[in-house]
């Protein structure tokens, strides 16, 4: 039982229900389009991004990475499926992440390509950077390369 002497601010008292109270959520019964056989839903393939694509970085950083100078590295993978990779700096250092939206050219980079390229800090922070501007200088030897069309040339 509930305690008498408690009391809501408006002054009635507190007491528990004389029924059991059941809730009902009907985003989760059965045949709706959320329950699907107790599995969880895909994640929308549209997600934002946090990284700053080239449809969507700011004028004053894609001057700054214009004006910025050109390194060389390799392409150590990408994936177009995924809409991204990594190139290795000729310098060393840590792999720089690239977005499928700054390769130029006609080719899709594979393992081993050697790129031009040049960096665009990653915002909120701006501690790390991605690489802008990347062009394919030198296909890699003996690999298949696909334009973006889809059309497979060998190399």
């Amino acid at each position: 039982m509930a305690d008498p002497s408690l009391t809501s601010p408006s002054g009635t008292s507190l007491r528990s229900p004389s029924s059991s109270v059941t809730l009902s959520f009907p985003f989760l019964s059965e045949r709706s389009r959320v329950w699907e056989e107790g599995r969880e839903q895909p994640l929308p393939r549209e997600l934002p991004s946090p990284l700053p694509t080239k449809r969507t970085r700011t004028y004053s950083a894609t001057v700054r990475a214009h004006s910025g100078p050109v390194f060389k590295g390799v392409c150590k993978n990408f994936s177009r499926s995924q809409g991204h990779g990594f190139i290795q700096p000729s310098h060393g250092g840590e792999d720089i992440f690239v977005h499928i939206s700054d390769i130029e050219g006609e080719y899709v980079p594979v393992e081993g390509d050697e790129v031009t390229y040049k960096v665009c800090r990653v915002p909120p922070k701006n501690l790390k950077v991605q690489a802008v501007e990347v062009k394919i200088t030198h296909l890699k030897p003996g690999t298949k390369h696909e334009t973006w069309s889809g059309q497979i040339i060998s190399s």
